[in-house]
């Protein structure tokens, strides 16, 4: 390549700087560099502000010929060139040159498209939503090291950097489609682990999960202690909210921590029990601790709000527990609450008998 270079260098000084700009974007693809490195040494090459962009990558990388991460509002890009892999347009790259563009610019962007397009293929993120489960249990594990993780998510697709929500789903549905329904135009890959889908994303919206999904979502920042807390959500969610944010149970999350032997020893949760065979009770009894209201509760249920205060009197009697008082009603709630945390299938993750959980 460099003998060409010195031969067709003497014919024209165009080919002489193109065949320069391959050869130098020949070596760093070479060196493997990842896309920060890739947009530094072309901002430096072109001496003005060089700018990658993937669509699923949630933001820019935008770097000055200085090295540094351009702090200037994005200007109109004076050059640009499509992303492609597998004749798939994944992204952008362009220049910000002030002025006219040099006449080497457009070669200069070509070979950044292409080099570009080999980082995303080594290193992400996919095309496709659904990723390689040992590599998304490695990225939400709590027993591998920062750099392990930070390696697994650059792997997956996530830039360093970037918000990442994690979710715990149980679903018949494709865990692709649920994806991509609840954070459109986002980085977003999920796999499954044992019965339990995850799904990690850098946006979710909550409103956008089909119906029959139950979801939990974790709010920390670490994506290990984010999918605990996923999977301690997904426990308490019920047909009437199939969807819950850990950040919402707010002291209900220490439920969670109660041992299962603790739990069916109480005299309260034993009493749920033993009314739960009787589903008409039961589904009373969880919509009057949803609304705390007996009117609110007929509505719901599209009774007369006589017949469910005759309902709710008689299973008062079954619980022991005076629901029309607030002590009686508080205390029915977390008995309904901790009996259905029991009530999750052994074996599943997020279970009482889950070590990870206990």
């Amino acid at each position: 390549m460099e003998a060409l270079a010195v031969r067709l260098s003497g014919l024209d000084p165009y080919v002489d700087g193109a065949m320069r700009i391959v050869a130098f974007y020949d070596t760093l693809m070479r060196r493997r560099v990842d896309l920060p490195a890739l947009a530094r040494a072309s901002a430096g090459l072109a001496e003005c502000v060089a700018g990658i962009r993937l669509h699923g990558a949630g933001r820019a990388t935008r770097i000055s010929p200085d090295g540094r991460p351009a702090s200037a509002p994005l200007a109109p890009a004076s050059t640009t060139a499509p992303i492609t892999l597998d004749e798939e347009d994944i992204g952008r790259v362009w220049l910000e040159r002030s002025g006219r563009p040099n006449p080497l610019d457009e070669v200069l962007l070509d070979r950044l498209a292409i080099a570009a397009a080999a980082v995303a293929e080594r290193y992400g993120p996919a095309r496709t939503t659904m990723a390689d489960p040992a590599l998304v249990e490695l990225a939400i594990s709590s027993d591998g090291d920062d750099a392990a993780r930070a390696r697994a998510l650059r792997l997956l697709g996530f830039a360093a950097g970037l918000p990442l929500h994690v979710v715990a789903v149980r679903s018949q549905l494709p865990l692709e489609r649920i994806g991509a329904l609840i954070c459109p135009a986002h980085a977003v890959k999920a796999a499954p682990l044992a019965d339990v889908g995850v799904i990690l994303a850098t946006f979710v919206d909550p409103d956008r999960f089909p119906a029959d999904v139950r979801a939990g979502l974790g709010a920390a920042d670490s994506p290990d202690r984010s999918w605990r807390q996923a999977r301690t959500a997904l426990r308490f969610t019920t047909p009437r909210e199939p969807v819950i944010r850990h950040a919402d149970l707010g002291a209900l999350a220490l439920l969670a921590e109660v041992p299962a032997e603790t739990a069916r020893e109480n005299a309260d949760v034993a009493a749920i029990a033993r009314i739960a065979g009787n589903s008409e009770d039961l589904e009373t009894l969880d919509t009057y601790c949803t609304t705390g209201s007996l009117r609110r509760a007929a509505e719901v249920l599209h009774l007369h709000h006589s017949s469910i205060s005759r309902r709710l009197e008689q299973i008062a009697k079954t619980l022991g527990i005076e629901l029309t008082e607030p002590t009686g009603l508080t205390r029915a709630r977390i008995a309904l609450t901790a009996w259905r945390l029991l009530d999750v299938p052994v074996g599943k993750p997020g279970s009482p008998d889950d070590p990870e959980d206990s």
